[in-house]
């Protein structure tokens, strides 16, 4: 956590801290309802028997977000923007060519919040997905669901509970998703996405705003016909 100096960086501290006790009062509750959600998303994925395709994928991406300048409100003035995000996606379509998806993005690096304290910012999401076809090999997919931004504060020292010990915190937010991609296939069932996904965070106290938009590509696998 950042260090105090002066009245207002302690007032500021001060409400900090009481916005991440709150938040994480209500983190338990949030994991706990998306580990339902993914639970049943990836039964679902596992149905193989149902599906009549399922892609995998993996991609590499950056964020941008409102700048710390534009912070107001309960929010503290540090952005998101910025950083290299891996990302993992999976997705089955049932009913021609509609079904769900799932996917995972994370902060390759860790970076510095307030200039003080190591973060890493992940997002996590499950989808109804849409896949119209475009022209000979190349498809548009558009997505809509919810999620959670899980920010993890590093600490120097370890924090145990009666199942583990670990260096870090984690405060979650539930958020909704949209996404588009790009699907060609140069070769094969091998295929190529440039994709876009824009985040909607509730109460994201800790960065200043709410709002962030993923943008990168995406190379990945079909399994079945298309």
């Amino acid at each position: 956590m950042p260090a105090a100096h002066g009245p207002s960086a302690r007032i500021q501290l001060s409400r900090t801290r009481a916005q991440r006790r709150f938040a994480l009062t209500q983190s338990r509750l949030l994991s706990a309802r998306l580990t339902i959600l993914a639970c049943a998303a990836f039964l679902a994925l596992s149905s193989s028997s149902l599906a009549q395709q399922m892609d995998v994928a993996i991609g590499i991406n950056t964020l941008t977000a409102p700048p710390a300048s534009e912070a107001s409100g309960n929010h503290l003035p540090q952005s998101l923007t910025g950083g290299a995000y891996p990302s993992f996606s999976a997705d089955v379509l049932f009913f021609k060519n509609i079904g769900i998806q799932g996917e995972f993005a994370w902060k390759a690096t860790r970076g510095r919040w307030e200039d003080v304290q190591p973060d890493r910012p992940m997002f996590y999401d499950f989808n109804a997905i849409y896949v119209p076809k475009l022209a000979n090999r190349t498809y548009l997919e558009l997505l809509a669901g919810l999620g959670a931004q899980a920010t993890r504060f590093y600490q120097p020292n370890q924090i145990c509970d009666p199942f583990s010990c670990r260096n870090f915190v984690t405060i979650n937010h539930f958020m909704g998703h949209f996404g588009v991609g790009l699907k060609a296939y140069p070769f094969k069932n091998f295929f190529v996405r440039p994709e876009a996904h824009l985040y909607l965070v509730n109460d994201n106290q800790e960065f200043s705003s709410g709002r962030a938009v993923r943008y990168g590509i995406s190379i990945g696998y079909t399994f079945g016909g298309r």
